[in-house]
This record gives C-alpha cells, structure tokens and sequence, in this order.
C-alpha cells in the first residue's frame, strides 16, 4: 500500500504541473483571489459547476472569461433578464421556406464554458431549461435532445444585495451546483495593484496553456488520489450532522437548520476533497482539504429556518459548528 501510495504521488506531482502553470497564468490578470482560482480549478477537474456570489466589480467575470482564455475550450457569455425566453438559451426551430422544413438553431448553452451572468434575474422557464443541460448535459428543443459537448461547465454569478426584480434559483437547480464561492473585497495593497494593471485599459496577453487533451488527461488523474475510509467516514459524518444535529452533539442547530444537505453533498465532497489535493500536488486526502472545501460544497444546500434568520445567523456560521463538533479521524 505504502508503495502504491508513494507511485500515486509521483505520478500526481508529475500530472498537476499542468494545474500549476494555468493558475499562474490566470494570476497574471486576477491579482490575489487565490481561492476563487483554486475552485474554479477544482470545478474544471471534477466536471462541476460553480455559483459565485459577490458584490458588483470583484472580478467575477473576468476570473471566468481569463480561464476561457488559458483554456482550450469555447466560452459562451449570457446576461441573464427577466425578459430572458428559454429559446435565447437553449435555442430553437427555423423554418426554411425555400425547403419548406423546420431546421435546429442551436443557442449559446452549445458551448464547454458558460458564464450565467446574474443568473438569478432569469425566470422559471428559463431556469428549468438551464437545469436540464447542468443535470442531464443534454437540451431539448422541439421534440429532439441534443447532447451538449463534454467538458461542459456552467459559472454562474449572482449579486446577494440588490435582489429587486430578481427571481430566487429553485432549491434543485442550487443544489447542482458543486461548490457556492462568495468572492470578498480585495486588500489594500492588491487592490493598488489592480488599479496598476487595469488603469488604461490595457489588455494583458495570455496563452493557452490547457489544452482538451491535456484537460481530459487531469480529469482522469485525479481520479487517482486515494480516500482513506475513515475520510470518507468523517464527510458522512460532517452531512450526516447538518441533518440530525442532536445525534452529533449539537442539539442547539436542531431548530436553526430546516433542510439539511443531501446526498449529493457527499459525492460533491469527496470529489471537491480530491480535486483540491490533486491541486496541492498529494496523492492522498486529509481532514484539511474536506474542510477547506467543505463551507463551498455545504453552504447552498442548507436551509435554515426562520428562528435563525432571525437571529441573524448564516449558513456558514451553522456550518463552522458541525466542524468544529465532528470528531476529525
């Protein structure tokens, strides 16, 4: 086992050099942001999607159009409106009227890349229409589905403080998302630097460093770091207690937790686990990597009840909690 370990390790360190090199790329437009490009990483490896949540002007578009960019991959950039129809996205039937036949018009969801600019200013029908491509990676128009090319990867950006005229996304539609990224303000001295690399208007030349081929390589890689069982134990466990709160010693989230996270938050935990070590150069998952992703991977599928909306509390608030009360393996 210890051999197989020390093989899978250099193996790993030897494959996620590619990782490494598109970061630092990226990094040459996003100054600081750290986390938000390792996520979105994690995202690209493990074939999920991301949600990010920030105020306007912290470079949440730009982080997804620069990954376009160090990528070989197409990038399909929608602003989400009310006035939005599922056909804008999806797209629709034309009728030829020299053949007179229907033909498929395909939409901008044909694409690997897909920026959901404030997705939540789409109505339903539009939502639905992007869950079915998010799930099924597939779109029906007319009475045909088509398949949607792998990799398919939607980033989606929403503005947790201006909420007028804008419509809540279902709870099934959230809970597709791998990971929910709240991007925060950047500090003094980086932001000094983005007003030295912005200012002007000058573009900074990129290069692909990323190509299908090498993407599709990594994808199956990291498949390759090794889970121990009392890890996996331990991301049950962590799941298990936003459910029933009491039997892991925390009675006191019993009434603040009305939803607690489904099944698909384990799977997405042990994916995002490995991904990240891939990330850091590790053949192996630690309790430190299952919580350094774990708040991105819990904290859109909790729902929380009126007591503790009312008292003010968030869900990573309740999910630093069962953190800090799951015994760690």
């Amino acid at each position: 086992m210890a051999q197989d370990l020390a093989f899978i390790n250099e193996k790993i360190k030897e494959e996620s050099a590619a990782i490494e090199q598109t970061l630092a790329e990226m990094a040459k437009v996003i100054v600081g942001q750290k986390e938000l490009l390792e996520r979105m990483m994690i995202a690209l490896l493990a074939s999920g999607h991301v949600l990010l949540e920030g105020v306007p002007g912290l470079a949440k578009t730009l982080a997804v159009k620069t990954l376009a960019r160090v990528t070989d991959l197409d990038f399909k950039r929608i602003q989400f409106t009310p006035d939005l129809l599922p056909a804008d996205l999806t797209g629709t039937m034309v009728f030829n009227p020299k053949t007179s036949e229907f033909s498929t018009r395909k939409g901008p969801i044909f694409t690997n890349l897909l920026l959901a600019d404030e997705i939540n200013r789409a109505p339903a029908k539009v939502q639905s229409a992007l869950l079915e491509a998010m799930q099924e990676l597939q779109v029906t128009i007319g009475e045909e589905s088509h398949a949607i090319a792998r990799p398919f990867m939607v980033m989606a950006t929403q503005n947790p403080i201006e909420q007028e005229g804008t419509y809540p996304l279902p709870e099934a539609q959230v809970d597709r998302f791998l990971l929910k990224v709240r991007v925060t303000y950047p500090q003094k001295g980086e932001e000094k630097e983005i007003v030295n690399r912005m200012a002007g208007g000058n573009d900074i030349p990129l290069k692909a460093v990323l190509g299908r081929a090498a993407l599709a390589r990594l994808q199956k890689s990291y498949q390759l770091v090794y889970i121990d069982e009392r890890i996996k134990d331990y991301i049950i466990d962590l799941v298990h207690a936003t459910r029933f709160p009491q039997e892991a010693g925390i009675a006191k989230l019993k009434n603040l937790i009305q939803f607690g996270a489904s099944p698909r938050a384990s799977i997405y935990l042990t994916e995002a686990s490995k991904a990240l070590a891939f990330i850091r150069r590790r053949g192996y998952v630690t309790p430190e990597d299952v919580k350094t992703v774990g708040r991105d991977v819990l904290r859109h599928r909790l729902i929380l009840s009126y007591e503790a909306e009312a008292e003010g509390l968030t869900s990573d608030d309740l999910i630093s909690d069962v953190f800090n009360n799951v015994v760690v393996p």
